[in-house]
Protein backbone atom coordinates (compact mmCIF):
# COMPACT_ATOMS: atom_id res chain seq x y z
CA UNK A 1 0.00 0.00 0.00
CA UNK A 2 2.78 2.37 0.41
CA UNK A 3 4.20 1.46 -2.59
CA UNK A 4 1.11 3.03 -4.32
CA UNK A 5 0.16 5.65 -2.33
CA UNK A 6 4.00 6.93 -3.12
CA UNK A 7 3.10 6.52 -7.37
CA UNK A 8 -0.71 8.18 -6.57
CA UNK A 9 1.10 11.18 -4.34
CA UNK A 10 3.99 11.22 -7.19
CA UNK A 11 1.63 11.41 -10.27
CA UNK A 12 -0.47 14.12 -8.43
CA UNK A 13 2.94 16.27 -7.91
CA UNK A 14 3.87 16.23 -11.62
CA UNK A 15 0.51 16.90 -13.08
CA UNK A 16 -0.03 20.60 -11.18
CA UNK A 17 3.18 22.43 -12.26
CA UNK A 18 2.53 26.15 -12.93
CA UNK A 19 2.44 27.06 -16.59
CA UNK A 20 5.32 27.51 -18.84
CA UNK A 21 7.64 25.29 -16.19
CA UNK A 22 9.09 22.25 -18.03
CA UNK A 23 8.64 18.64 -16.90
CA UNK A 24 11.85 19.31 -15.68
CA UNK A 25 11.21 22.27 -13.22
CA UNK A 26 7.86 20.61 -12.30
CA UNK A 27 9.71 17.47 -10.89
CA UNK A 28 12.63 19.58 -9.02
CA UNK A 29 10.06 21.73 -7.32
CA UNK A 30 8.92 18.70 -5.84
CA UNK A 31 11.36 16.59 -3.53
CA UNK A 32 9.52 13.29 -3.70
CA UNK A 33 9.94 13.10 -7.00
CA UNK A 34 13.64 13.34 -6.92
CA UNK A 35 16.39 11.28 -5.27
CA UNK A 36 20.11 12.10 -4.96
CA UNK A 37 22.20 9.42 -4.45
CA UNK A 38 25.88 9.78 -2.89
CA UNK A 39 29.28 8.64 -4.85
CA UNK A 40 29.23 5.33 -3.00
CA UNK A 41 25.55 5.23 -3.70
CA UNK A 42 25.89 6.01 -7.45
CA UNK A 43 28.26 3.29 -8.12
CA UNK A 44 26.65 0.87 -6.51
CA UNK A 45 23.59 1.29 -8.27
CA UNK A 46 25.42 0.86 -11.44
CA UNK A 47 23.33 3.87 -13.33
CA UNK A 48 23.93 4.40 -16.98
CA UNK A 49 22.17 7.24 -18.85
CA UNK A 50 21.79 8.32 -22.24
CA UNK A 51 19.24 9.84 -24.77
CA UNK A 52 16.66 8.85 -26.44
CA UNK A 53 17.53 7.08 -29.87
CA UNK A 54 16.56 6.99 -33.44
CA UNK A 55 15.46 3.65 -34.33
CA UNK A 56 13.23 1.64 -36.68
CA UNK A 57 10.54 0.34 -34.65
CA UNK A 58 8.02 -2.19 -35.94
CA UNK A 59 4.41 -1.75 -33.62
CA UNK A 60 2.00 -4.15 -33.26
CA UNK A 61 -1.54 -3.49 -34.18
CA UNK A 62 -4.26 -5.62 -32.95
CA UNK A 63 -7.43 -6.13 -33.80
CA UNK A 64 -10.56 -8.67 -33.90
CA UNK A 65 -13.15 -9.71 -36.47
CA UNK A 66 -14.33 -12.86 -38.45
CA UNK A 67 -13.88 -15.56 -40.98
CA UNK A 68 -16.10 -14.58 -44.18
CA UNK A 69 -17.05 -15.73 -47.56
CA UNK A 70 -17.54 -13.14 -50.36
CA UNK A 71 -20.88 -13.46 -52.23
CA UNK A 72 -19.62 -15.36 -55.47
CA UNK A 73 -18.24 -18.35 -52.91
CA UNK A 74 -21.83 -19.07 -51.16
CA UNK A 75 -24.51 -21.23 -53.59
CA UNK A 76 -28.28 -21.06 -52.78
CA UNK A 77 -29.35 -24.30 -53.96
CA UNK A 78 -33.49 -23.92 -55.19
CA UNK A 79 -36.16 -25.45 -57.30
CA UNK A 80 -36.89 -23.13 -60.22
CA UNK A 81 -40.30 -24.88 -60.94
CA UNK A 82 -40.65 -26.43 -57.16
CA UNK A 83 -41.65 -29.62 -56.45
CA UNK A 84 -41.75 -32.37 -53.72
CA UNK A 85 -38.73 -33.77 -52.19
CA UNK A 86 -38.03 -37.16 -53.15
CA UNK A 87 -34.44 -37.83 -51.63
CA UNK A 88 -31.32 -36.40 -50.42
CA UNK A 89 -28.26 -37.47 -48.48
CA UNK A 90 -26.79 -33.95 -47.49
CA UNK A 91 -26.32 -32.87 -44.04
CA UNK A 92 -24.09 -29.91 -42.98
CA UNK A 93 -20.51 -30.38 -43.29
CA UNK A 94 -20.62 -32.49 -45.81
CA UNK A 95 -18.20 -32.10 -48.61
CA UNK A 96 -19.61 -32.26 -52.78
CA UNK A 97 -18.02 -32.11 -55.65
CA UNK A 98 -19.54 -29.75 -58.66
CA UNK A 99 -22.45 -31.26 -61.21
CA UNK A 100 -22.76 -34.03 -57.97
CA UNK A 101 -26.39 -35.23 -57.77
CA UNK A 102 -27.82 -33.24 -54.17
CA UNK A 103 -31.36 -33.77 -54.38
CA UNK A 104 -34.27 -35.67 -56.31
CA UNK A 105 -37.67 -33.57 -56.87
CA UNK A 106 -40.75 -35.14 -58.80
CA UNK A 107 -43.87 -33.34 -59.81
CA UNK A 108 -46.62 -33.52 -62.20
CA UNK A 109 -45.54 -30.60 -63.94
CA UNK A 110 -42.43 -31.87 -65.01
CA UNK A 111 -44.34 -35.10 -66.85
CA UNK A 112 -46.61 -31.66 -68.21
CA UNK A 113 -43.62 -30.12 -69.57
CA UNK A 114 -41.97 -33.13 -71.17
CA UNK A 115 -45.68 -33.57 -73.11
CA UNK A 116 -46.19 -30.07 -74.36
CA UNK A 117 -43.13 -30.37 -75.80
CA UNK A 118 -42.75 -33.64 -77.69
CA UNK A 119 -46.28 -32.78 -78.79
CA UNK A 120 -45.22 -29.36 -80.35
CA UNK A 121 -42.51 -30.74 -81.68
CA UNK A 122 -43.99 -33.54 -83.09
CA UNK A 123 -46.80 -30.55 -84.93
CA UNK A 124 -43.88 -28.74 -86.21
CA UNK A 125 -42.97 -30.77 -88.50
CA UNK A 126 -46.62 -30.52 -90.12
CA UNK A 127 -46.65 -26.99 -90.11
CA UNK A 128 -43.34 -26.93 -91.69
CA UNK A 129 -44.25 -28.99 -94.32
CA UNK A 130 -47.50 -27.14 -94.78
CA UNK A 131 -45.68 -23.76 -94.88
CA UNK A 132 -43.19 -25.09 -97.79
CA UNK A 133 -46.41 -26.19 -99.61
CA UNK A 134 -48.12 -22.93 -99.75
CA UNK A 135 -44.84 -21.35 -100.57
CA UNK A 136 -44.70 -23.08 -103.48
CA UNK A 137 -48.15 -22.88 -104.80
CA UNK A 138 -47.97 -19.28 -104.03
CA UNK A 139 -45.06 -19.14 -106.00
CA UNK A 140 -46.73 -20.51 -109.01
CA UNK A 141 -50.07 -17.92 -107.67
CA UNK A 142 -52.29 -21.28 -107.29
CA UNK A 143 -52.65 -19.86 -103.91
CA UNK A 144 -53.52 -16.54 -102.26
CA UNK A 145 -50.88 -14.52 -100.08
CA UNK A 146 -53.06 -14.83 -97.19
CA UNK A 147 -53.12 -18.61 -97.32
CA UNK A 148 -49.26 -18.56 -97.15
CA UNK A 149 -48.98 -15.89 -94.79
CA UNK A 150 -51.19 -17.65 -92.58
CA UNK A 151 -48.56 -20.84 -92.77
CA UNK A 152 -45.85 -19.26 -92.69
CA UNK A 153 -47.20 -17.29 -88.95
CA UNK A 154 -48.02 -20.79 -87.67
CA UNK A 155 -44.88 -21.86 -88.68
CA UNK A 156 -42.93 -19.72 -87.20
CA UNK A 157 -44.99 -19.52 -83.93
CA UNK A 158 -44.56 -23.49 -83.38
CA UNK A 159 -40.90 -22.89 -84.00
CA UNK A 160 -40.93 -20.14 -80.80
CA UNK A 161 -42.95 -22.42 -78.92
CA UNK A 162 -40.54 -25.32 -78.98
CA UNK A 163 -37.93 -23.09 -77.81
CA UNK A 164 -39.38 -21.78 -75.89
CA UNK A 165 -40.50 -25.80 -74.46
CA UNK A 166 -36.71 -26.35 -74.92
CA UNK A 167 -35.20 -23.67 -72.49
CA UNK A 168 -37.98 -24.35 -69.73
CA UNK A 169 -36.68 -27.94 -70.16
CA UNK A 170 -33.04 -26.93 -69.72
CA UNK A 171 -34.03 -24.81 -66.62
CA UNK A 172 -35.15 -28.18 -65.11
CA UNK A 173 -32.04 -30.02 -66.07
CA UNK A 174 -34.17 -31.95 -68.90
CA UNK A 175 -32.06 -32.74 -71.49
CA UNK A 176 -34.40 -31.54 -74.74
CA UNK A 177 -32.15 -33.19 -77.12
CA UNK A 178 -32.74 -36.57 -76.13
CA UNK A 179 -36.37 -36.58 -74.54
CA UNK A 180 -38.64 -39.08 -76.47
CA UNK A 181 -41.67 -40.37 -75.77
CA UNK A 182 -40.42 -43.46 -74.17
CA UNK A 183 -38.09 -41.64 -71.30
CA UNK A 184 -40.28 -39.20 -70.11
CA UNK A 185 -39.64 -38.76 -66.39
CA UNK A 186 -41.75 -37.48 -63.43
CA UNK A 187 -38.66 -36.94 -61.06
CA UNK A 188 -35.71 -34.23 -61.88
CA UNK A 189 -32.38 -34.58 -60.25
CA UNK A 190 -30.55 -31.01 -58.60
CA UNK A 191 -26.86 -30.78 -59.35
CA UNK A 192 -24.07 -29.04 -56.86
CA UNK A 193 -22.79 -26.31 -58.88
CA UNK A 194 -19.68 -26.11 -57.17
CA UNK A 195 -16.51 -27.91 -55.30
CA UNK A 196 -17.41 -27.17 -51.81
CA UNK A 197 -19.38 -27.88 -48.21
CA UNK A 198 -22.76 -27.77 -47.68
CA UNK A 199 -23.43 -24.87 -44.87
CA UNK A 200 -27.51 -25.60 -44.54
CA UNK A 201 -29.92 -27.95 -45.34
CA UNK A 202 -33.38 -26.40 -45.03
CA UNK A 203 -35.58 -29.02 -46.52
CA UNK A 204 -37.04 -32.66 -45.21
CA UNK A 205 -37.96 -35.88 -47.81
CA UNK A 206 -41.62 -35.27 -48.83
CA UNK A 207 -41.82 -31.32 -48.30
CA UNK A 208 -42.81 -29.73 -51.32
CA UNK A 209 -40.22 -26.50 -52.18
CA UNK A 210 -41.53 -24.04 -54.38
CA UNK A 211 -39.01 -22.24 -56.43
CA UNK A 212 -38.10 -19.17 -53.87
CA UNK A 213 -37.21 -21.71 -51.14
CA UNK A 214 -33.85 -22.15 -50.84
CA UNK A 215 -33.14 -25.95 -49.95
CA UNK A 216 -29.55 -26.14 -49.43
CA UNK A 217 -26.62 -23.37 -48.76
CA UNK A 218 -23.38 -24.40 -49.96
CA UNK A 219 -19.60 -22.97 -49.91
CA UNK A 220 -16.80 -22.79 -51.52
CA UNK A 221 -14.41 -22.10 -49.22
CA UNK A 222 -11.46 -21.73 -51.51
CA UNK A 223 -11.73 -17.86 -51.38
CA UNK A 224 -12.68 -17.56 -47.87
CA UNK A 225 -11.24 -14.12 -46.19
CA UNK A 226 -11.17 -12.23 -42.76
CA UNK A 227 -13.06 -9.48 -42.50
CA UNK A 228 -11.11 -7.06 -39.91
CA UNK A 229 -12.83 -4.35 -37.65
CA UNK A 230 -10.00 -1.35 -37.47
CA UNK A 231 -10.26 2.16 -36.04
CA UNK A 232 -10.39 4.91 -38.36
CA UNK A 233 -7.40 6.20 -36.65
CA UNK A 234 -5.35 3.49 -37.22
CA UNK A 235 -6.15 3.02 -41.12
CA UNK A 236 -3.61 4.97 -42.50
CA UNK A 237 -1.04 2.19 -40.96
CA UNK A 238 -2.52 -0.06 -43.25
CA UNK A 239 -2.17 -1.00 -46.93
CA UNK A 240 -2.61 -3.54 -49.53
CA UNK A 241 -0.65 -6.62 -49.58
CA UNK A 242 0.50 -5.75 -45.63
CA UNK A 243 0.94 -9.13 -43.84
CA UNK A 244 -1.42 -9.98 -41.25
CA UNK A 245 -1.19 -12.90 -38.22
CA UNK A 246 -4.62 -14.13 -37.35
CA UNK A 247 -5.32 -16.69 -34.62
CA UNK A 248 -8.30 -18.12 -32.72
CA UNK A 249 -9.39 -17.74 -28.39
CA UNK A 250 -9.09 -21.51 -28.83
CA UNK A 251 -5.12 -21.78 -30.24
CA UNK A 252 -3.83 -18.51 -29.66
CA UNK A 253 -0.76 -20.23 -30.69
CA UNK A 254 -1.83 -21.39 -34.12
CA UNK A 255 -0.96 -18.41 -36.28
CA UNK A 256 -2.24 -17.86 -39.55
CA UNK A 257 -0.46 -15.67 -42.27
CA UNK A 258 -2.74 -13.80 -43.90
CA UNK A 259 -2.48 -10.47 -46.39
CA UNK A 260 -4.42 -7.32 -46.43
CA UNK A 261 -6.80 -7.58 -49.30
CA UNK A 262 -9.11 -4.83 -49.58
CA UNK A 263 -9.68 -1.51 -46.99
CA UNK A 264 -12.82 -0.36 -47.45
CA UNK A 265 -13.65 3.51 -47.87
CA UNK A 266 -16.58 4.39 -45.50
CA UNK A 267 -16.91 4.52 -41.48
CA UNK A 268 -19.33 3.06 -39.67
CA UNK A 269 -21.17 4.56 -36.84
CA UNK A 270 -19.22 2.90 -34.23
CA UNK A 271 -15.83 4.53 -35.79
CA UNK A 272 -14.34 1.58 -37.53
CA UNK A 273 -13.83 0.29 -41.10
CA UNK A 274 -13.41 -3.41 -42.64
CA UNK A 275 -10.68 -4.94 -43.25
CA UNK A 276 -9.97 -7.49 -45.75
CA UNK A 277 -7.96 -10.18 -45.51
CA UNK A 278 -6.50 -13.26 -47.58
CA UNK A 279 -5.67 -16.74 -46.07
CA UNK A 280 -2.28 -17.73 -47.71
CA UNK A 281 -3.62 -21.39 -47.10
CA UNK A 282 -6.87 -22.68 -46.56
CA UNK A 283 -7.10 -25.13 -43.08
CA UNK A 284 -10.84 -26.83 -42.89
CA UNK A 285 -10.97 -25.77 -39.52
CA UNK A 286 -11.51 -22.23 -40.49
CA UNK A 287 -15.35 -22.26 -41.14
CA UNK A 288 -17.76 -19.01 -41.97
CA UNK A 289 -18.58 -16.93 -38.73
CA UNK A 290 -15.14 -18.09 -36.77
CA UNK A 291 -14.54 -15.11 -33.96
CA UNK A 292 -10.16 -14.57 -34.78
CA UNK A 293 -8.16 -12.02 -33.51
CA UNK A 294 -5.11 -10.65 -35.48
CA UNK A 295 -1.63 -8.84 -35.11
CA UNK A 296 -0.32 -6.39 -37.68
CA UNK A 297 2.93 -5.27 -38.00
CA UNK A 298 2.70 -1.45 -38.26
CA UNK A 299 6.18 -0.16 -39.51
CA UNK A 300 7.62 3.51 -38.67
CA UNK A 301 10.08 5.45 -39.84
CA UNK A 302 13.35 6.61 -37.74
CA UNK A 303 10.89 7.52 -34.26
CA UNK A 304 12.57 8.28 -30.90
CA UNK A 305 12.38 5.39 -29.22
CA UNK A 306 13.40 4.41 -25.47
CA UNK A 307 14.48 1.25 -23.94
CA UNK A 308 12.01 -1.01 -22.33
CA UNK A 309 14.15 -1.08 -19.29
CA UNK A 310 14.11 2.52 -18.75
CA UNK A 311 10.29 2.12 -18.31
CA UNK A 312 8.34 2.21 -14.95
CA UNK A 313 5.06 0.75 -15.28
CA UNK A 314 2.40 1.61 -12.57
CA UNK A 315 -1.55 2.67 -13.37
CA UNK A 316 -1.94 2.13 -16.87
CA UNK A 317 1.31 4.90 -17.18
CA UNK A 318 5.06 5.02 -18.21
CA UNK A 319 7.56 6.31 -16.44
CA UNK A 320 11.31 7.69 -16.29
CA UNK A 321 13.99 8.81 -14.23
CA UNK A 322 16.14 11.92 -16.23
CA UNK A 323 19.16 12.98 -14.70
CA UNK A 324 18.48 16.44 -12.95
CA UNK A 325 22.45 17.12 -11.89
CA UNK A 326 25.30 15.02 -11.33
CA UNK A 327 24.03 12.93 -8.14
CA UNK A 328 19.92 13.74 -9.02
CA UNK A 329 17.74 11.96 -10.91
CA UNK A 330 14.03 13.04 -11.28
CA UNK A 331 10.50 10.97 -12.08
CA UNK A 332 8.86 12.16 -15.52
CA UNK A 333 5.57 10.84 -17.59
CA UNK A 334 6.19 9.64 -20.38
CA UNK A 335 3.55 8.62 -23.86
CA UNK A 336 5.08 5.63 -25.36
CA UNK A 337 4.07 3.17 -27.83
CA UNK A 338 3.82 -0.39 -26.85
CA UNK A 339 7.78 -1.53 -26.41
CA UNK A 340 8.69 -3.78 -29.47
CA UNK A 341 11.83 -6.27 -29.50
CA UNK A 342 12.79 -4.36 -25.75
CA UNK A 343 12.14 -0.88 -27.15
CA UNK A 344 9.51 1.53 -27.31
CA UNK A 345 8.55 4.93 -29.66
CA UNK A 346 7.91 7.96 -27.51
CA UNK A 347 5.19 9.76 -28.26
CA UNK A 348 6.03 13.18 -29.88
CA UNK A 349 5.83 16.37 -27.44
CA UNK A 350 7.34 14.09 -24.97
CA UNK A 351 9.04 16.34 -21.58
CA UNK A 352 11.78 13.33 -21.92
CA UNK A 353 12.89 14.48 -25.40
CA UNK A 354 16.56 15.88 -25.81
CA UNK A 355 17.13 14.94 -21.84
CA UNK A 356 19.86 12.63 -20.69
CA UNK A 357 17.84 9.98 -19.40
CA UNK A 358 18.40 6.42 -17.22
CA UNK A 359 18.62 3.77 -19.26
CA UNK A 360 19.68 0.77 -16.36
CA UNK A 361 18.84 1.45 -12.58
CA UNK A 362 15.90 2.93 -12.67
CA UNK A 363 14.49 0.48 -10.39
CA UNK A 364 17.21 1.33 -7.78
CA UNK A 365 16.46 5.08 -7.94
CA UNK A 366 12.60 3.50 -7.57
CA UNK A 367 13.56 1.93 -4.56
CA UNK A 368 15.27 5.06 -3.06
CA UNK A 369 12.22 7.26 -2.98
CA UNK A 370 10.56 4.19 -1.96
CA UNK A 371 13.08 4.28 1.05
CA UNK A 372 12.91 7.37 1.75
CA UNK A 373 9.53 8.08 2.24
CA UNK A 374 9.00 4.79 4.20
CA UNK A 375 11.57 6.30 7.03
CA UNK A 376 9.91 9.46 6.85
CA UNK A 377 6.58 8.11 7.97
Amino acid sequence: MKFIFLFLMTAGLLSCGQPGNTGEQQASDRPDSIVTLTDPQLKNAAIVTGKLERRDISTVLRVNGKIDVPPQNMVSVSVPMGGYLRTTHLLPGMHVAKGEVIAVVEDPQYVQLQQDYLTAKAKISFLEAEYKRQQELNQSRASSDKAFQQAEADYNAQRVLLSALAQKLAIANIDAGKLHEGNITRSINIHSPINGYVSKVNVNIGKYVSPTDVLFELINPNDIHLALKVFEKDLPYLSIGQKVWAFTNNNPDKKYPCEVLLIAKDITPEGNADVHCHFESYDKVLVPGTYMNAEIEVKHQQVLAVPEEALLHFNNRQYVFIQHSANSFALLPVEVTEAVNGWAAVVGGSPVQDKSIVLKGAYSLLMAIKNRTSGEE
